[in-house]
């Protein structure tokens, strides 16, 4: 989980010493367009046409994608030593700066197939960053195996399958990303199972690592992740849910543990994700997502392990994403998010004295296309409960940080 991160990095410590594209092309909320002239198309087809591409999809294929993304960025006078940019993933560098380079190698066969995604260069290695050997190159690497039309095993790490945003800024509509996003899930390796039924319905079943850690499990622990959606021309709607403990249990023969030392209780997710075309220019996308952790253990004086006891720690947000097309090249969106701590679950923003807090942000972006080439204007707003951002060196006495991104994605 990347709010586990400093987790991640001590387990990784100890042991050596954060969807692109799936075999298929996978149905993400936030890329649901309303494409009328390839529909019209479609419909006009031949039996004989439909025939031979059926004949040819059979066929092996190995296909090379991916993405180049860069762009510049200024919170205005929140600068030399003050708060740069809101604590989300990626687009926090000041001045211009590099996201990343992402080349997807697919094979495609009747029965089998694999994915090879892999990233370079900032973005890539904020996405990529629960891996014990440090390589933080590899996004996805799975291979599959179709059982049948319907049921598919996916075996290796894979992006998760919640949340509305993804890692791929060739998929996002924003370039800046969510709170909701960047603190759920990024990754998991593990085996997942696919089910494509009738009239739209899909499921998604996964035994996995611990979120975000991706080269092997160090903890001895395993998360469950399941999905359920229904799916149509115009959009979908998905259920997703995660249960696990993501950083284990201690163990009374660790000659390492430490008085104070503690350990994190078992994690809950659950994340409802929307997206729907209504007309042919305007398209309302929605996320909401609830995670909680419980009490874990901690290490006494003498060494005694003990439950520790006290609340669980928790975050909720709800997330708005409408957005209309004004021509064929450019379209508006906006995204407007609240975002809940609760019990110092995150320390993200500014907290009160019982660990609560809350942030509003609003995104407002355009897209500009141009072949392969997408420009993304965007003004960020984001105002919180406490006090949080700071200018130069003052003291963190502001509540709210204004941001501009201007970006570029090429995507092939």
């Amino acid at each position: 989980m990347k709010n586990l991160k400093s987790v991640l990095s001590l387990v990784v410590v100890i042991t050596v010493s954060v969807n692109a594209f799936a075999q298929e092309t996978p149905v993400y909320a936030s890329a649901n367009t309303n494409d009328k002239e390839k529909k019209e198309k479609e419909a006009v087809k031949s039996e004989a046409t439909t025939e031979s591409v059926k004949e040819e999809e059979t066929e092996p294929t190995f296909t090379l994608s991916g993405s180049i993304d860069t762009y510049f960025h200024s919170s205005f006078g929140y600068r030399n030593g003050g708060t740069v940019a809101p604590s989300t993933s990626f687009a926090d560098l000041k001045g211009f700066s590099l996201g990343m380079v992402n080349l997807i190698a697919a094979y495609s066969g009747e029965k089998v197939g694999f994915v090879g995604d892999v990233v370079f260069g900032p973005r890539g290695q904020a996405a990529v960053f629960g891996t014990a050997s440090g390589q933080a190159i590899i996004n996805q690497a799975y291979a599959y195996y179709k059982f049948n039309d319907k049921v598919t095993l996916n075996l290796g790490q894979f992006n998760t399958f919640l949340g509305y945003e993804v890692i791929s800024p060739a998929v996002n509509f924003h370039y800046s990303t969510s709170y909701l996003f960047s603190w759920g899930p990024f990754n998991h390796t593990g085996a997942r199972f696919d089910y494509t039924g009738e009239s739209g319905f899909v499921a998604k079943v996964a035994v996995m690592n611990p979120t975000d850690i991706v080269e092997f499990n160090p903890v001895n622990t395993y998360t469950l992740g399941l999905q359920l959606g229904k799916t149509s021309d115009a959009g979908g709607v998905w259920l997703n849910f995660l249960y696990g403990d993501q950083d284990g249990k201690f163990d009374e023969d660790d000659g390492s543990l430490q008085p104070g030392d503690a350990s994190a209780g078992s994690l809950f997710q659950g994340d409802i994700t929307l997206g729907y075309n209504v007309g042919e220019k305007f398209y309302i996308g929605l996320n909401t997502s609830y995670q909680t952790v419980a009490a874990g253990q901690s290490v006494a004086v003498g060494g005694a392990i003990e439950d520790a006891g006290g609340d669980p720690s928790s975050f909720f947000g709800v997330a708005l994403y409408p957005k209309v097309t004004l021509s064929e090249t450019f379209a508006l969106g906006l995204r407007a998010e609240y975002f809940a701590i609760k019990n110092y679950h995150l320390p993200l923003f500014g907290l009160d004295n019982e660990g609560n807090g809350n942030v509003m942000e609003f995104t407002l972006s355009g897209n500009y296309k141009v072949g392969g080439l997408t420009f993304i204007p965007e003004l960020r707003v984001d105002m919180t409960s406490e006090n949080s951002f700071n200018k130069k060196f003052e003291a963190v006495d502001k509540k709210i940080l204004p941001t501009l991104n201007l970006a570029a994605v090429y995507k092939f």
